[in-house]
């Protein structure tokens, strides 16, 4: 029939090209742990706030089945504070504090009735929960609402994530 593909029924078993190393073909990778596929993630850095926000949280995947993703945004700070160059230039800065805070989640007790991981992330809190939560294919971010006069004068992370964010944004007060 001229002008007619036949297609090829999906069970057929295609027959392999020996021109092709099959060690050179690229596999897919999975950019995160799928057992925390759909999972909860949560913004942590150990304020009264965000402390709340990771007990909602862990109730949320308790009650979904799902693993809990408790993420660290790690400060980055413009390198014209160390040296006074122009442009600012921004450059990770460690933050220790991310091995503190995964040492006092490993001791805490509420998170034995859930699978989690502690994600480190550096940047824009608000871009790296998001991002976070896209690659993990998150069903809802989790962050603690913002107090003081920082919150008021640059706008609060949890306002911000939830005019941005893909998904779901939970604030807890």
């Amino acid at each position: 029939m001229a002008g007619h593909e036949i297609p090829e029924p999906a069970d057929r078993k295609r027959v392999a090209d020996s021109t092709v190393d099959p060690l050179a073909v690229e596999q897919p990778r999975h950019a995160c742990d799928p057992a925390f596929r759909h999972g909860v993630v949560v913004g942590f850095d150990g304020s009264t706030s965000s402390e709340r926000a990771l007990a909602y949280a862990i109730g949320m995947a308790r009650r979904s089945g799902s693993g809990l993703i408790i993420v660290h945004v790690a400060n980055r700070l413009p390198t014209t504070v160390w040296a006074g160059c122009e442009p600012p230039v921004f450059v990770d800065v460690p933050d220790h504090r991310t091995e503190v805070l995964g040492l006092e989640l490993a001791c805490a007790e509420h998170l034995a009735e859930v699978p989690w991981i502690l994600v480190e992330r550096g940047g824009d809190i608000c871009h790296e929960l998001e991002e976070v939560g896209r690659e993990y294919a998150a069903d809802a971010i989790v962050v603690g609402s913002t107090h003081g006069i920082v919150g008021r004068i640059f706008g609060s992370v949890a306002g911000r994530l939830a005019r941005r964010a893909q998904r779901p944004v939970v604030v807890i007060p």
